[in-house]
C-alpha cells in the first residue's frame, strides 16, 4: 500500500530515529509497503518545508510555529494553522500520489477536514492512533474551562475526527473503555487497541562505570531513573514531595533527565535544598542515554493526580526495553500501574500518596532480587505485547 502518516511529532522527520512512530513505520516499510511522512518543520528549527527520499520513505517536512515545548498562545495558532499547512503541502509535494491508507496521531485533533477531504479524494482508509484525548486532558489541568467556547470548539473538532476515522486505535483498554462510553455515537466496532509499541533491542553493554563516573552518577546505589518531559501533566510538584519523602533513603539515588516547561521549579528545589540523593541532568547525548538507562535499576512514571482520561505514557516502553521494573505514580483511571501490578513488573501508587511512594522506593532499595526478577516480567510483558509487529497487525488486521 501507500501509506500516508500525519503527525506533529518531530521523531518521525528522520526514520531511522528510535521511538513508537518511526519505529512502527520502518516496520510497515519492511513489510513492503510505501510510507509517506507528513511532520513539522517548527520555527524554532529555522528550516523550510522540504521533501526527503530515502528507499520507500517519502518524508515532507512543512514550516509551522512552534507546536511543542512552546507557550500556550503560539501553541494554540499552531494548532489552528498547522492543518491548512500540511494540506498545501501535501498538494504540491504528492499531488500524484494514491494513498490507500490515511495514519494520523493525536495531539493534534484539528486534522479533521484534512483528513475527510483525503479520504474522498482517495478513497482510502483512515486509521487514527489515539494518543492524547484533548480537550478533556487541558480541562483536567485547569487549562481551559470545561463548556467554555474554546473547550466547545476542539470538542467539535474531536468528535469530527472521531466520525471521520474509519477505526480508532487506543493505547490500553482503560483508552478503549473511556472512548466508548464518552461518545455514545461512536461505532465501538470501530474502536479497539492499538499500544504504544517499540522495536526491541538489547542495550546493555559493559561500560557502567565509566559512565556513571563520566556523570557523577554513584555507582554503589540502587538508580531510580525518571525521564522524559517535565511538564504540568507530569505532576513535578509532587514528584518534589516524593523526593523529600525518600530524601534518607541512603541506598537510593534518583536521577532525573529531562525538560519541559515544569523542569526549572524542580532545578529551584534541587538547588536550594542540596538533596543528597537527587540528581538533575537536563541533557545527554542519546548513545549516553540508552546505556545509562541499561543500567539503571528502576524506573519512574509521574502523572497529575487530577487526570480523569486514561495516559498510557511511551516513556515506560523505554524502561521495560531496559529491563527495569517500575513504579507508577498516577490519576486512578490510568491503567498503567494496575498492568504493572498485575503482570509483577511494578508498583502503583495515587500521585497524591508520598507515603506508599517511599514504601515502593524501600522495598526495590532492600532487594536486589526483586528488581532483578520484575526487571525481567518487565522486559517479558514489553515483548510479549508492545513490540512493533502486535501494533502493525492490529492495524492491518482492522482495516
Amino acid at each position: 500500500m501507500n501509506v500516508l502518516f500525519l503527525s506533529v511529532s518531530t521523531a518521525v522527520s528522520n526514520i531511522n530515529n528510535r521511538g513508537i512512530y518511526p519505529d512502527l513505520l520502518r516496520y510497515f516499510v519492511r513489510m513492503g509497503h510505501t510510507v509517506y511522512i507528513v511532520c513539522p518543520f517548527e520555527r524554532r528549527t529555522k528550516k523550510s518545508t522540504a521533501l526527503t527520499v530515502e528507499s520507500n520513505v517519502f518524508t515532507l517536512g512543512v514550516e509551522t510555529l512552534n507546536i511543542t515545548k512552546s507557550n500556550s498562545i503560539e501553541k494554540f495558532f499552531a494548532t489552528l494553522l498547522i492543518e491548512k499547512q500540511f494540506e498545501r503541502s501535501i498538494q504540491k509535494h504528492f499531488q500524484n500520489i494514491k494513498f490507500d491508507l490515511i495514519l494520523y496521531t493525536t495531539p493534534p485533533i484539528t486534522f479533521n477536514s484534512l483528513i475527510g477531504r483525503l479520504k474522498h479524494k482517495h478513497s482510502a482508509r483512515t486509521y487514527l492512533m489515539l494518543k492524547d484525548i484533548f480537550p478533556q486532558n487541558a480541562v483536567d489541568l485547569g487549562l481551559i474551562k470545561k463548556n467554555g467556547l474554546l473547550y466547545r470548539f476542539f470538542r467539535n473538532k474531536e468528535k469530527s475526527l472521531y466520525d471521520i476515522s474509519d477505526f480508532i486505535g487506543c493505547m490500553s483498554p482503560a483508552n478503549v473503555d473511556y472512548v466508548l462510553n464518552h461518545n455514545p455515537s461512536v461505532n465501538k466496532e470501530k474502536v479497539g487497541l492499538c499500544p504504544n509499541a517499540i522495536e526491541v533491542i538489547d542495550r546493555k553493554k559493559n561500560i557502567k562505570d565509566d559512565l556513571f563516573q563520566k556523570y557523577g552518577i554513584p555507582a554503589n546505589k540502587k538508580i531510580f531513573l525518571y525521564s522524559g518531559n517535565l511538564g504540568i501533566g507530569q505532576g513535578i510538584e509532587f514528584l518534589i514531595e516524593c523526593l523529600k519523602e525518600c530524601r534518607d533513603v541512603k541506598d537510593a539515588h534518583f536521577l532525573i533527565i529531562g525538560s519541559g516547561n515544569r523542569a526549572e521549579l524542580l532545578k529551584k528545589w534541587i538547588s536550594n535544598g542540596h538533596p543528597k540523593n537527587v540528581q538533575f541532568l537536563d541533557y545527554l547525548p542519546k548513545a549516553d542515554f540508552d546505556l545509562i538507562e541499561a543500567w539503571c535499576d528502576v524506573g519512574l512514571v509521574f502523572l497529575d493526580y487530577r487526570f480523569t482520561i486514561p495516559n498510557f505514557p511511551s516513556r515506560v516502553l523505554s524502561y521495560m526495553e531496559a529491563g527495569l521494573p517500575v513504579i507508577v505514580c498516577s490519576d486512578t483511571v490510568s491503567d498503567l500501574g494496575k498492568i504493572a501490578e498485575k503482570n509483577n513488573f511494578g508498583f502503583f501508587c495515587r500521585s497524591n500518596d508520598t507515603v506508599t511512594f517511599r514504601k515502593a522506593v524501600d522495598t526495590f532499595s532492600g532487594s536486589e532480587k526483586l528488581i532483578k526478577d520484575m526487571g525481567e516480567n518487565s522486559k517479558k510483558f514489553l515483548i510479549g505485547n508492545f513490540t512493533t509487529s502486535i501494533a502493525y497487525n492490529n492495524i492491518i488486521s482492522s482495516i
